[in-house]
């Protein structure tokens, strides 16, 4: 009855739940036949059903969906062969040590297959099990899947374990697929020539989403069933409003804005699951503000931030720097700072002028902030006073950070301005 009374509060669940579940973000994609996920379950099922041996590379930025549209395809996979499918998960970070990582395989068979797991076995041991298991896995029909995550930290020191997988699947007898999955484009470079020479060479590219791709995602995660617990009505309004918040050009702006600093899917859903957050529960309904205020909280500028904690007087330092770069003043040091400082006073007769001892107290928190940073470490036993210095902060964030600064004095951001 609750969920009925507001309606708004189960819409808002059911956004976030879709967002936080990748087999959700990435159902849409299963369709077409141009998508990773159809190339890679393709390649993996005509291994299972032909009973081959394969190696494939999923390459492509962190956040790019790698993992989850592989783990999507393993769920499909398992569905349709269940009793067909054996499947080996390592990490590069936790197994890249040849030992290690048989000795896990060899753990993983074990429980996979019911099996007495010695602690104790050596490499040699292990390794001859898993050949073993690999050529009786292939007499009874079944495929071992093996996922390498982290690809590249398997390609460090004498690539034992991969020279061992990929050579026992040269054998007709075995039946496996090695999947390799790393963010270095370079990986199949990595690996020796004896393993190269094994590897099948097919690799799976993850690339930003098209601008169509990009709009059936967006559509798929945010409009509401209409046949479910919520008030159909709701349902309807609720989609009628999305479709033309995502019509918008405001809103395309935002989106292209966010995707320039980073396409990524995984940067996408943050932002997504901050906008949702921010959704109004007694209109029930997103707006265009929600999408700006993600933005702005998943877009954060800690020199910015900086600034609202600076005192007035260290933000005359800061102006009487930047006038100091815009005259071509390439190399200055506190003591150019503190003539310029010194010529805004005397021009406009400002009531905010300090002695000098205050302003290079202030001129030291600034170094401290890393607001502004010495030019070079040379001149280490020279006084502050006199080591030339330069800003670490743009005239755009300047101008935005005296904007947004409360108590901010009117001359300095004609100041700025000029």
């Amino acid at each position: 009855m609750k969920g009925r009374e507001n309606p708004a509060e189960d819409a808002l669940i059911l956004l976030r739940s879709r967002i936080c579940n990748p087999n959700f973000v990435f159902t849409p994609f299963s369709d077409s036949p141009d998508s990773n996920y159809s190339k890679l379950k393709f390649i993996i099922s005509s291994s299972v059903t032909e009973a081959c041996n394969n190696s494939i590379l999923l390459l492509g930025p962190r956040g790019s969906g790698k993992t989850a549209v592989l783990e999507l395809v393993i769920r499909d996979l398992l569905a349709e062969h269940a009793d067909m499918i054996s499947v080996i998960r390592l990490n590069g970070l936790l197994h890249s040590d040849d030992n290690c990582a048989v000795k896990e395989i060899a753990r993983q068979l074990c429980v996979e297959h019911q099996l007495l797991f010695s602690k104790m076995a050596s490499f040699d041991d292990n390794s001859q099990f898993m050949i073993a298991m690999l050529r009786e896995c292939g007499l009874a029909h079944k495929t071992i899947i093996f996922v390498l995550d982290e690809f590249d930290f398997f390609t460090q020191g004498k690539q034992r374990l991969l020279y061992s997988l990929l050579d026992a699947m040269q054998s007709v007898t075995s039946q496996a697929v090695v999947i390799g999955v790393s963010c270095r484009l370079d990986a199949d470079q990595l690996l020796e020539k004896r393993v190269r020479s094994r590897f099948s060479h097919r690799k799976v590219l993850f690339l930003p989403p098209s601008k169509e791709d990009l709009q059936r995602l967006l559509e798929h995660i945010f409009s509401l069933p209409v046949d479910t617990s919520l008030p159909n009505d709701y349902a309807v309004e609720f989609n009628m409003k999305l479709h033309h918040i995502l019509a918008d050009e405001r809103f395309k702006e935002i989106i292209n804005t966010l995707l320039n600093s980073d396409s990524t899917v995984k940067h996408l859903l943050r932002f997504l699951f901050y906008a949702v957050c921010h959704m109004d529960l007694e209109s029930g309904f997103l707006s265009l503000d929600n999408f700006r205020t993600a933005m702005s909280s998943i877009q954060r500028q800690p020199k910015m931030e900086y600034l609202q904690d600076c005192s007035i007087l260290e933000l005359y330092i800061l102006v009487c720097m930047k006038r100091l770069e815009v005259k071509e003043q390439n190399s200055y040091n506190f003591n150019s700072v503190m003539k310029e400082y010194k010529g805004i006073h005397d021009a406009y007769q400002t009531s905010d002028y300090y002695a000098r001892n205050v302003c290079l107290r202030a001129f030291e928190h600034l170094v401290q902030r890393e607001l502004i940073c010495f030019m070079d470490n040379r001149g280490n036993n020279q006084s502050i006073e006199f080591r030339a210095v330069k800003l670490l902060i743009s005239s755009h964030e300047l101008y935005q950070g005296l904007k947004s600064y409360r108590s901010c004095p009117v001359i300095l951001r004609k100041l700025v301005d000029q």
